[in-house]
């Protein structure tokens, strides 16, 4: 029924654009090019307009997140196109891109590592805060050759201006927002600026601060926390349990969360570049739902049984700078270093169960290169250190120390309507757990190809060919405990190799008129690739889970068309569609991977004023039915979403408005990625409304 709904509802959009706009075009482009693309620095050193990107990228505005007001970034981008979320409640929930996540999708903050513990377990939170954030850029698939490993699915990456770049305009900048919503009796404020302190000679002083804060209760759902399918497998073990009695209705229990944290920051901007610094603060304490608890036993009998939650500390200081001086062949270059220190604790009731501690750092340099005969080029390094401990109850993972350094180049090549590009990157890693005198190092190798073809400036085609190698991380290797997040034992395996992966990428970008259409489509064959497989026994009461190398196969494609409709009464309406789609299957015995987003859809329509904006959204997803040995099939949705903005003076006022009503059908949703999808769905029924003030 959801798929067919799906199908449907992503045709009607084609269908509804006006035959006039259709005619315009007729078989040939507009003479006007995309001029609102932005720039994506982020796929590429050399960086490029969206729609000249070999690599899939896109960006979100600061006009974009301020419409937005998640809790996590997985959250936050769960409706772009091909990246759905681990949703462990709405305080940790990393992002999943074309079927991948964890280890293999990284979440960078300016450029660099995030420096927390999130990738470990999806319980534990992103240290980056979706609040400050001005600036998103996602890149879909393979970004090793950039960001090493740890960017094997892709990346994303925020900015949130702690380090200004520029002078403000002005002198002083900034925006204040707060807001309330209905179905967690949520408050949430945040708000930063930026002030010229003074100059020396044509060096700007600027200084930046910002804050947050935002306190949530346990959120609404529509029915019981568990799955029908859930449900009626636990009936089936246990004919006389009564679910009506036992089970959680209406809420979702231990899902609430508190976070509040800030950071400050200056730079000297001078004609030529700047250099900054930074130091920032942030702080959670957030439930983790879904009935994970700890088990007190004494004498062979359970006493009793405690929720658990996550305090979570993370400092973070960093350094920031650009120079666009030409010396020797470069006339770039670009730094980047930060320092954290991240700890955060566990807690079964009032007591702290296990705690996890995590300080590194990471660094990376870019040598951008001059022009010279249509070729162009950038090479650069990276280097980090992760330090890694946990100790208590649920220390799964033996205490380790992975260091890592990489080293890259980017060439590419323009004639004509033609863009070339080949890349290179070589990685060394060493992961060393002294208490269980294990270690291993790992030299990894990653190129890629691409053509890019340009007929003019309002189409693009692009294939990327790949063949990248990932190290294993140090929880795939040194695993060897209960880990109640994934209701599961863990074992790694010492023994791993390099995970291969080769693949072709294509893109295609076009503006028909009023109409813009992107759609990337993607083929990835990997060799040894790792995942969390069950083996049928038992440890500790839970199952077993090994992390295993197997031949895996990742295809699909993510597509979207945006229109200019019609201007009607003073609003200019525009359309939205887009669709994803993710296949993964082992090569071996034809099984499927685990949590893979089903085939999804989204439609919009919004009409635009210079006092009002209206937007409705329909998202449709389909039933999830391609599923592993030991998951349940997920039942597809449909939410229905609409939000409304004033701006009472105007456009170029600043000050706006929201108001956002979401799932406004109350359907119950659970999102198939999700290690939590059978007692933990998405919330039910949403109002919220936002103020917010810029200057």
């Amino acid at each position: 029924m959801h798929k067919k709904l799906l199908l449907t509802g992503t045709a009607a959009i084609f269908t509804a654009l006006p035959a006039n706009a259709m005619a315009q075009a007729g078989n040939q482009f507009a003479d006007q090019g995309p001029e609102d693309d932005e720039i994506v620095v982020t796929g590429s050193p050399i960086a490029h307009p969206e729609h000249e990107s070999i690599i899939a990228a896109s960006v979100l505005t600061k006009e974009e997140l301020a419409s937005r007001g998640e809790a996590s970034i997985g959250e936050l981008l769960r409706r772009e196109p091909g990246v759905s979320s681990t949703f462990f409640g709405p305080a940790a929930s990393r992002p999943i891109i074309r079927g991948l996540g964890g280890d293999r999708v990284s979440v960078l903050d300016a450029g660099i590592g995030s420096i927390d513990a999130s990738t470990v377990s999806d319980d534990h939170a992103v240290a980056v805060e979706p609040a400050t954030a001005e600036r998103i850029e996602i890149v879909r698939g393979a970004a090793t050759l950039f960001y090493g490993s740890s960017a094997a699915g892709g990346v994303v990456n925020v900015f949130d201006g702690r380090i200004p770049d520029k002078v403000p305009e002005g002198g002083v900048d900034g925006a204040l927002r707060t807001s309330y919503g209905t179905v967690d009796e949520s408050i949430e404020t945040a708000g930063g600026f930026d002030v010229l302190l003074g100059k020396i000679g044509e060096t700007s002083i600027v200084f930046h601060g910002d804050g947050y804060f935002r306190d949530t209760e346990d959120y609404e759902i529509p029915g019981f926390a568990e799955s029908a399918a859930l449900r009626a497998a636990e009936e089936t073990e246990d004919e006389d349990l009564d679910h009506d009695e036992e089970e959680a209705f209406g809420v979702v229990e231990n899902s609430a969360l508190q976070s509040k944290g800030g950071s400050f920051g200056g730079s000297l901007i001078f004609p030529d570049g700047f250099i900054g610094v930074s130091a920032k603060i942030a702080r959670s304490r957030y439930g983790v739902p879904g009935g994970h608890h700890h088990e007190e036993e004494e004498g062979g009998e359970e006493e009793g049984e405690e929720l658990v939650s996550i305090d979570l500390e993370q400092e973070r200081y960093d350094l920031m700078g650009e120079l666009n001086k030409p010396f020797l062949i470069f006339e770039t270059t670009k730094f980047r270093f930060g320092y954290a220190d991240y700890v955060h604790q566990e807690l079964e009731g009032a007591e702290i169960g296990t705690t996890f501690k995590n300080e590194g750092y990471e660094g990376r340099i870019e040598l951008i290169e001059k022009e010279f005969g249509g070729f162009r080029g950038a090479s650069g390094f990276q280097f980090k250190r992760r330090d890694f401990e946990a100790i208590g109850d649920e220390a799964f993972t033996p205490p380790n120390i992975t260091n890592q350094f990489g080293a890259f180049t980017v060439r590419e090549y323009e004639t004509g309507s033609w863009h070339l590009q080949v890349a290179g990157r070589y990685e060394h890693t060493d992961t060393e757990a002294k208490s269980v005198g294990l270690k291993r190092e790992f030299d990894a190798f990653s190129v890629s190809a691409g053509v890019g073809f340009e007929p003019n400036e309002n189409i693009f085609l692009g294939v990327n060919a790949l063949r990248t190698e990932r190290a294993p991380a140090p929880e795939e290797l040194f695993s060897d405990g209960p880990h109640l997040a994934t209701n599961a034992f863990e074992i790694g395996d010492p023994t791993l190799g390099l995970e291969t992966a080769r693949g072709v990428e294509t893109t295609f970008h076009g503006e028909l008129g009023p109409v813009s259409l992107t759609v990337n489509g993607f083929y990835t064959d990997y060799k040894d690739f790792v995942s969390l497989s069950p083996n049928g026994e038992e440890e500790d009461s839970l199952p077993v889970f090994e992390f295993i190398a197997q031949d895996t196969v990742f295809k699909g494609f993510e597509s979207q068309v945006e229109a200019d409709l019609f201007t009607a009464g003073g609003f200019d309406v525009s359309g939205r569609a887009q669709v994803d789609y993710v296949r993964a299957k082992f090569k071996d015995d034809g099984g499927d991977v685990p949590r893979i987003p089903p085939l999804r859809s989204i439609l919009g329509l919004e009409a635009e004023s210079d006092y009002v904006d209206l937007r409705g959204e329909v998202e449709i997803a389909a039933d999830q039915e391609k599923i592993a040995a030991d998951e349940l099939p997920t039942e597809g949705y449909t939410l229905v979403n609409f939000a409304a903005t004033f701006r009472p003076a105007g456009r170029d006022s600043g000050l706006s408005v929201q108001l956002r009503a979401d799932n406004v059908t109350d359907e119950e949703a659970r999102l198939h990625t999700s290690f939590l999808k059978d007692v933990t769905p998405l919330p039910g029924r949403s109002f919220k409304v936002t103020l917010r003030g810029e200057f």
